[in-house]
Formats: structure tokens, sequence, C-alpha cells
């Protein structure tokens, strides 16, 4: 199968602009239709609906999709193999990551990368909200969560300890909690859907935190709006070391329970559809942020008492 023609459908498939992909690829937009038309007539399915106004995804192009990704990746590998070089890292690499993460850790190294790598353009989708790898028709994603899907694979990128804090004004108010029982009786702040979590004592002591049996709860799914509303007195909140080292080193938040941390090991993992190799853009993007957060000797893992 022409990988020239995968390559197009897969660009179109991500800009719904069958010209613009063309163009990208050096074609012409007739003799990208035509392509496009040609490939259809190959598999034997409609990939891609088109109007005067629109191009969308086709079902059966839904489908098709990953598996041309997978065609695609498969000839860089074959090339890679012959000689390092020679295979160009262009096109589009689509990544989703939490938006609260990705602001503070990943758009600084942003610059850097496309310095890096000019003929690969990136689309990021950014959301603390939870959402579907596959049928979002991501390259690559970042989640916090156990990979629990067969049909992807995950490489970690770096531990992500998470604790209890509020700010002074709060505690000031309301007390601080001296047991973890104390915590139904205390406002908190946790995400929308968040399940109950453990927590574990040094001594080995084990409770639940559980956000829907206390007093008062505020719940949302944003983690920047979760931790201004920690700082402003709000509740007492779960929060990731990444996100609250300097507030916690400042004095602006204080820990709460500082006996207790989450029972499980939470940590931060770059997954991607399960394959036989790996495309050279998703690759090299994931080496970089390996190398710029999850090699680095500062990555927040233990928490101030």
């Amino acid at each position: 199968m022409d990988t020239q023609s995968l390559r197009l459908f897969v660009l179109a498939s991500e800009t719904l602009n069958i010209s613009a992909a063309g163009r990208t690829l050096g074609m012409a937009p007739a003799v990208a239709s035509t392509r496009i038309a040609k490939l259809e007539r190959r598999v034997g399915a409609d990939l891609l609906h088109r109007s005067t106004r629109k191009v969308s995804l086709s079902l059966d192009g839904q489908a098709f999709l990953p598996y041309a990704r997978e065609m695609i990746a498969q000839e860089e590998a074959a090339l890679a193999a012959l000689g390092s070089g020679r295979t160009k890292i262009n096109g589009t690499l689509r990544f989703a990551a939490p938006s609260s993460f990705a602001q503070l850790y990943i758009a600084p190294l942003l610059p850097a990368f496309m310095d890096k790598y000019p003929d690969l353009r990136l689309d990021l989708h950014l959301s603390d909200s939870q959402f579907d790898l596959i049928e979002g028709s991501y390259d690559l994603a970042l989640r916090n969560s156990v990979l629990e899907d067969s049909t992807l694979t995950a490489r970690k990128l770096a531990d992500d300890t998470r604790i209890l804090c509020a700010a002074p004004a709060y505690l000031d108010r309301f007390g601080a909690p001296v047991e973890p029982d104390d915590l139904g009786k205390h406002r908190l702040i946790a995400f929308r859907d968040a399940e109950a979590r453990g927590l574990v004592a040094p001594d080995g002591t084990r409770v639940v935190f559980d956000p829907k049996h206390a007093a008062h709860c505020l719940v949302l799914n944003d983690g920047l709006t979760q931790k201004q509303l920690t700082l402003d007195g709000a509740g007492i909140s779960i929060n990731s070391l990444w996100a609250v080292h300097k507030e916690l080193s400042s004095g602006q938040l204080i820990r709460v329970l500082p006996n207790f941390e989450t029972a499980s090991k939470p940590a931060l993992w770059l997954i991607y559809p399960k394959s036989n190799v790996v495309s050279a853009k998703v690759r090299v993007f994931m080496d970089f942020l390996i190398e710029h957060i999850g090699r680095r000797n500062n990555w927040f893992t233990t928490a101030p008492s």
C-alpha cells in the first residue's frame, strides 16, 4: 500500500482539510483529492466524508486510522534500521495531557523541542478531564493513573507523590484534623468522580479518605482551580507535590496529616496505542520529556513535613 497516500489520509483526518494536508506533503489540491479517492478504492471504503463546506472522518475512516499510522510507523522503523538520520521527523503529533501539569512543566520545554524538530507539527489537547486516547486519535498522552486498557502501552515519566494540604487561613478558622477520621468534619475539595483513596502512616496504619462522606465538599475538574481554591482557604485537598511544592516551602500552604501519604504510589505515565513499533515522532517526544523531566535530580517526590 502506498504509504504517501496513507500519510495524506492521516494528515487529512487530523486537519479535516484534504487540500491543506496535500500542501503539507507537496501535492496540489487536485492531486491530493485523487490520491485519497484511489486509497478509498484500494481499501473498499469511504474514509472521509466530503461536502462543499467541510471534511469529516467516516466510521470506516476511524477504524482504519490506527492501522494507517501503524503502517507509516513500520516504514519509518524499517528506514531507521538501514541507517541513522534517514528518517525525517515530520508530520503531526497529537498529544494530550493534564492542563495543570502541562502549563507548569511541558509548555516551557516546547520552544526547545520545536527548534530541534522544526518539521514536526504539535497538536496539543490539554484538559484535566478524562479522555479516550483511541477515540480521540491521539498519538501520545500523559496520564497520572494506572494503565488498565490492554490496547495501550505505557512508559513511566516520573513519580507523582500526593499529599493533603490547606491554607493557614482555613486551618486558623476550622482547625487542623488530628486523625484521618476528622476529615469527614472538614470542608474538602475534590475532583469530580474522585474515588476514595487509601492513606497510610509510617507505622502501617491505613485509613480511607473519601470526599463523598465529608460534611462539605467542593467538586471540580481542573487542577489549577483546585490549587487556587485551596490557597484561598476554601478547604483541604489532595495535591500532587509537583503542583504545590513552592507554596509549601513559602508557607502559603500547610501539609495536613503529615504522617499520612496516599497508600498507592501514583506515577505520571506516557501512554500510546499498542503497536509493534513506535513512530519516530512519538519516540523523540517521549525521549525529550523523559530527559528534561523524568531525569531531573530535583523532581518532587519528598514532601516537607
